[in-house]
Parts: structure tokens; C-alpha cells; sequence
């Protein structure tokens, strides 16, 4: 099939701005400009992403109740026959659906793309169900080698591939968020509050600053959960009495705006895939201080384009971000040097075109 005339479906579970929903969102709109039909389907929750689709890209929500939702699915099967979709790319885990949609309509390939984000915990991953959906699954997209790895091994499956994430484009979106702190001495944090993403490491380095760098600040940008991982969170911002050093901002879409009244961002996460965010911290030229978990170093060189600490060291942590704050010529150095990187080997027309040229074989 020539790749122009491919009529492809992003499915994922909702559009609340993680890195999976991110790139479900940005795969959709980048096809928008590549291929004859490009669709999005979030198939429990709306959310902030929505106005990041799009016009051109084809929009449905499902509005999906349960596991088994007769009247999301048949929703789901019209749609696609309507829209004459050949290839239906499902995130996370939204494979069950496309799974139980492969049963119905067995001409539609399916891909499922794997943005597991507890990298370093895989053995105690859950498969049996997806080992299961596996099977009917025509090709299957990791955003690591090890998670590609365990696809190959696990799931015996055959036609796996690694592709990078790759930095989103905001669209449709306002200048609103204004950080507080003082200007010029703003260290940023996007992440959801979820454990793997480790705010706990966050909040011992910010404890160690405020005594060495009271005037500097952090701004913890990502969505509040608010179960007992945020409310842990809340309660060590009060013992470390860090109100007036840490912030906290919940989900933001204006992402752009917020990195640009930044000066060093950081990532302090025990597990990841590929992050999302530090591709845009790249895009956006920032200075980063990040844990080597995942992909991380495949992006962050260390003392080249950024600082890269081993997971857990909140005082190598603590020790790199000083030098970061105190060398201010480093900082930009990093921050070009890691845009340069995200160009080069992250961007959205390499990745699309690999993308599309490997469904096109497969």
C-alpha cells in the first residue's frame, strides 16, 4: 500500500496530558499532513489535550463506561467502517479494544504502540491478557530497547520495532501560566505526580538548596492525582517548610510558555521509557539535570548537552544542579547542545518517516 493512502487511527484510553496521551495527540497530527485519513479516538476521558488536536485530524470520544462497553464498541466498529481505517495504531492499554475490534473486522491492522513507564520494573509487568491480544497484533512499537526487548521475549512477538518518541507542537494554545519565584532562578519539574517520577528526591534536593540557595525555586508542573502519593508529597513540602520554594501548579498546557520563564529543568524519575518532556526540554533549549533511567542517555550526554545522575543520588543530584545554577555560560552551552541533539536524532519528520515506511512493510 502506497503510505499516502493510508487511513490510520490513534486509540488511547484518555487525553490528560501524559507522555503516551502526548504522543497519541501528535502522532495523529503529524499524519494529518502525510496521509489521506488521519483519525484520534480517546475512548474514556477527555482533558486538556483535546484542544492540542489538530482541525484536520478526525476526532471522536467514545465515552466508555466499563472493560466490556457494547455501546462504546459498536461506536468504535462504526466508526471505523465508515472512515475505511486500514490501520488502527492503539496506545497503552487501549490494545484490549483494538483487540476485541481485530476479532470483528480481521482486514484491519492493528498496532499497538508500548509506552510502558516502569522501565526498571519490568519483570513484575503484567502480560497475560496482552500476551493473549498479542497474537493479532500486527506490529508493535516500544519507546525503549528494553522495552522492545521484552516484547521480543515476552511476548513473542515478531514485528517489533523501536521508535523514539518525539517532541510535541502546541497548538491552540494560550500564554496563561505565570511561575512564581524570583526571575532567573527558576528550576522546573514536568512530571504527573506518580511515583516512578520520584518527587520524593525532588524535595530532599530542594531541602539541601533552600539552605545554600534560598532565592532559587521549583515549580512542580503535572497532573495531582490527588491519592496518597500527592498527599505525601504535600506533607513533606510542610516538614521541609518549602512553601516558599516549591510550588505546585497541577496540569498545564501552555508548556512552552511555562520552560521559557525557566532556567534549569530537571527530571528526578526512578523509571522511565522515553520521557516526552525531556525532548521539549531539549526543544526549548533548557538546561537539564535528569537521573539515568530509561532512554534518558540516549538523549542527555553527560557535561556535554546536560548532567545525568545515577537514580536515587540526591546529593550528586544536589551537587550537579549547583554547578548548573552557578555557571550560567554551562547552562546555555547545555541547552544549545541538547536542542542540537532533539533535532538531529528526535525529530517529528524522522520518526514519521520511518514510521510510516515500516507499516508499509509490515
Amino acid at each position: 500500500m502506497d503510505f499516502k493512502l493510508m487511513r490510520i487511527l490513534q486509540i488511547i484510553d484518555s487525553l490528560d496530558a501524559g507522555g503516551a496521551e502526548r504522543m497519541a495527540v501528535s502522532y495523529a497530527n503529524a499524519l494529518a499532513e502525510e496521509i489521506e485519513f488521519s483519525g484520534l479516538i480517546a475512548t474514556r476521558k477527555e482533558g486538556p489535550l483535546q484542544k492540542q488536536i489538530n482541525q484536520s485530524v478526525s476526532y471522536l470520544f467514545l465515552n466508555k463506561k466499563k472493560q466490556l462497553d457494547r455501546k462504546a464498541f459498536c461506536k468504535l466498529r462504526s466508526y471505523v467502517k465508515k472512515n475505511r481505517v486500514s490501520h488502527l495504531h492503539a496506545h497503552s492499554t487501549s490494545f484490549f479494544l483494538a483487540f476485541l475490534l481485530k476479532l470483528t473486522l480481521p482486514s484491519l491492522r492493528i498496532i499497538w504502540h508500548d509506552h510502558y513507564g516502569n522501565n526498571e520494573f519490568l519483570a513484575d509487568r503484567p502480560h497475560f491478557i496482552l500476551k493473549l491480544s498479542a497474537f493479532f497484533f500486527n506490529g508493535i512499537i516500544a519507546v525503549n530497547q528494553n522495552l522492545k526487548n521484552w516484547s521480543e521475549t515476552r511476548l513473542k512477538a515478531k514485528n517489533v520495532v523501536y521508535f523514539s518518541n518525539f517532541p510535541s507542537e502546541e497548538v491552540n494554545i494560550g500564554v496563561h501560566t505565570i511561575l512564581n519565584g524570583i526571575e532567573g532562578k527558576r528550576i522546573i519539574s514536568l512530571a504527573n505526580l506518580r511515583p516512578q517520577k520520584n518527587h520524593f528526591l525532588l524535595l530532599k534536593v530542594a531541602k539541601k538548596l533552600k539552605q545554600s540557595h534560598s532565592d532559587w525555586s521549583f515549580h512542580l508542573v503535572g497532573k495531582d492525582f490527588e491519592d496518597h502519593y500527592s498527599r505525601e508529597i504535600k506533607e513533606k513540602i510542610d516538614e521541609y517548610e518549602l512553601h516558599g520554594n516549591v510550588f505546585l501548579y497541577g496540569s498545564r498546557d501552555d508548556v512552552s510558555n511555562i520552560l521559557n520563564q525557566a532556567d534549569i529543568a530537571i527530571l528526578t524519575s526512578k523509571s522511565e521509557g522515553l520521557p516526552v518532556t525531556l525532548l521539549e526540554y531539549g526543544q526549548n533549549r533548557m538546561a537539564v539535570v535528569v537521573t539515568d533511567v530509561g532512554e534518558n542517555h540516549s538523549i542527555v550526554k553527560h557535561r556535554i548537552n546536560g548532567m545525568l545522575v545515577p537514580s536515587m543520588n540526591g546529593e550528586l543530584f544536589y551537587e550537579s544542579l549547583i554547578e548548573c545554577i552557578e555557571n550560567v555560560e554551562l547552562r546555555l552551552s547545555f541547552g544549545e547542545k541538547l536542542s542540537e541533539t532533539i533535532s538531529k536524532n528526535f525529530s517529528k519528520k524522522i520518526i514519521i518517516k520511518n514510521y510510516l515506511n515500516w507499516l508499509q512493510a509490515s
